[in-house]
């Protein structure tokens, strides 16, 4: 069973982002499990080198790590991410949780209006060298309206595009990470270097014409 962790970047009841990704944990296909995490704005701030780590911080640090991948959705606040999902990601680089961690993002915005948001995210992830999975990287703009009764987007083109990006996410997850392939040069004192003959010399050891 592959595990997917949701991460909404707002704390706001009633959040497009949050129930976009509500959407998601009800649209995932037989064999994806999904999980929202919803303790954002409990979260204590980030405080480096902190020696006993906050039962919410630790909690988190779980999800993580049991979560084959993550996917956020965030707003953009100031022209960047919420103060709250970065004190989040600072916790988790803090602790080295994000390292090959494969992750991806849903935007729910028009272009032009969460770009600041998503170039800090990805950007922040690099930072924390996660495995950013651009192919499953999604903007599918949605109305407040969208939103049911149940809190969950409930929007055709968004749950077509939650559908395949889940089912891509399966897939991808499948591809193992190329940077964890082995690298000939990290054996090039075991193994010995066979230099190649320059093919512009000649038997005489001069270059030809």
């Amino acid at each position: 069973m592959t595990r997917i962790l949701l991460i909404s970047g707002s704390t706001r009841e009633g959040s497009l982002h949050t129930s976009a990704l509500r959407a998601a944990a009800r649209l995932a296909p037989p064999g994806i499990s999904t999980i929202l995490y919803d303790q954002l704005r409990h979260l204590p701030a980030f405080v480096p080198g902190e020696p006993a780590l906050p039962g919410a911080v630790t909690a988190l640090r779980q999800s993580v790590e049991e979560a084959d991948a993550v996917l956020f959705s965030t707003p953009e606040y100031a022209g960047s991410l919420p103060g709250t999902l970065k004190n989040l990601l600072d916790w988790l680089i803090a602790g080295g949780d994000l390292v090959g961690k494969p992750a991806a993002w849903l935007s729910v915005a028009a272009p032009g209006q969460d770009d600041g948001a998503l170039a800090a995210l990805e950007a922040v992830l690099a930072n924390g060298n996660a495995r950013l999975l651009k192919a499953a990287c999604i903007r599918v703009p949605v109305s407040p309206e969208a939103v049911d009764a149940d809190g969950v987007v409930d929007d055709p083109r968004l749950t077509m595009a939650l559908t395949d990006t889940l089912r891509a996410l399966g897939r991808l997850l499948a591809v193992p990470d190329p940077r964890k392939q082995p690298n000939w040069q990290a054996y090039s004192s075991v193994f010995p270097v066979v230099m190649r003959r320059d093919p512009t010399v000649t038997r005489h050891g001069r270059h030809g014409l």
